[in-house]
């Protein structure tokens, strides 16, 4: 009878759809302007559930080389106008191991070919290889991303090119006769190599596997071990509100902003999601008691005072930021009573507002 459970349990984790499995999958795709259907493409679906144990390990193998790298790398892409999952393609080519040199003659992290190097301006010599210098290599690849993209225009056509090149890849839009992933992957038609095909899956595998670990929405993930060998064992997680900002939780649990934002990449912006009711951030240890005594105690208690509220019609030129400012309420408890997919409003939208019930009078006076 254990072994059935066993087995069945076994089988019912292979049965959940990708989607629920890895929940970051939305997030992953938006990066890579892959549209959220592909996560329903069968072929995309028998990879993922053929190799995803392997990939899992792949994914630890690759942060016990170069976990200490991550951070910087993810915030030289942000800083450069680039996503931070391109910390992933990097994994990808190298497994985060410096001196890695491939069949054809591609060194380092990036797996920069020498002319490509010399292109970007590495250097190459017999004394001297640049492109074992992560942080070079990482400046030159982030330039070579960025003519990818004035090229092709789409993300995930900048990681295709990065592994098959430039005119491999607009021959094959050319003859598939679109730039559209589903097309471009089909198996049969083959537009363009089976590796760069593996190449994209693969990326996008890793991500979900480790944007789940820093998004904090892996049910099944030994999140405080990966936490742990992403920034050391001084930091943990804590879950904060949709909407919130960085730089204001830094100010009441007596941070610098910089120092929060370089523990938490994943933020676009500085700014928390708004697409789930609560997500994970990163804290220094020390950290943890000034979170849970000022941060945590304030949400509680401003929601024990809003017993009222008010509906309000969002105005022309109207941004959460000035409406919650108007009521004296956050953006988090906006978001918490209306169904915002993002922290944008449109001009016409009526929002529910939770309020005090001493704003609530104001308000009722004003307008009785």
């Amino acid at each position: 009878m254990r072994y059935l459970l066993i087995i069945l349990l076994a089988l019912s984790c292979q049965a959940m759809p990708v989607s629920q499995k890895y929940p970051s999958y939305s997030y992953v795709f938006e990066e890579f302007d892959i549209d959220n259907s592909y996560v329903y493409d069968q072929g995309f679906i028998d990879f993922v559930q053929k190799n995803e144990a392997r990939y899992r390990r792949f994914y630890k193998d690759s942060l016990r080389r170069g976990a200490h790298l991550i951070p910087t790398f993810k915030s030289m892409l942000v800083q450069d106008g680039l996503s931070d999952l391109f910390v992933y393609l990097s994994m990808i080519e190298s497994g985060f191991s410096r001196d890695c040199v491939s069949c054809k003659s591609a060194v380092g992290i990036w797996q920069f070919m020498k002319a490509t190097a010399k292109q970007y301006h590495l250097t190459v010599n017999s004394d001297f290889d640049e492109r074992l210098d992560p942080i070079l290599a990482t400046s030159a690849a982030m330039n070579y991303l960025h003519v990818l993209y004035r090229k092709f225009g789409k993300w995930y056509l900048v990681a295709m090119a990065y592994n098959c090149g430039e005119g491999r890849l607009s021959r094959a839009i050319e003859k598939a006769g679109s730039d559209d992933i589903s097309v471009l992957m089909d198996e049969e038609s083959a537009y363009i190599p089976k590796e760069t095909r593996t190449y994209i899956k693969k990326i996008l595998m890793v991500a979900m596997i480790g944007e789940n670990v820093s998004l904090g929405l892996g049910r099944h993930e030994k999140i405080k071990d990966a936490v742990a060998q992403l920034y050391g064992k001084d930091v943990v997680q804590v879950e904060v509100e949709p909407g919130e900002s960085l730089e204001e939780i830094a100010k009441i649990i007596h941070m610098k902003p910089k120092d929060l934002l370089k523990l938490n990449h994943h933020f676009k912006n500085g700014l928390v999601p708004v697409k789930l009711p609560s997500y994970k951030m990163n804290i220094p240890n020390r950290k943890v008691l000034d979170f849970y005594a000022i941060y945590r105690l304030q949400k509680e208690l401003q929601k024990y005072s809003k017993t009222h509220y008010l509906s309000h019609t969002v105005k022309a030129g109207e941004d959460l930021e000035g409406i919650a400012e108007k009521y004296q309420t956050t953006i988090g408890e906006i978001i918490l009573y209306n169904p915002l997919k993002r922290r944008e409003v449109k001009q016409g939208q009526t929002l529910v507002i939770p309020v005090t019930k001493k704003v609530f009078l104001a308000f009722s006076h004003h307008h009785g």
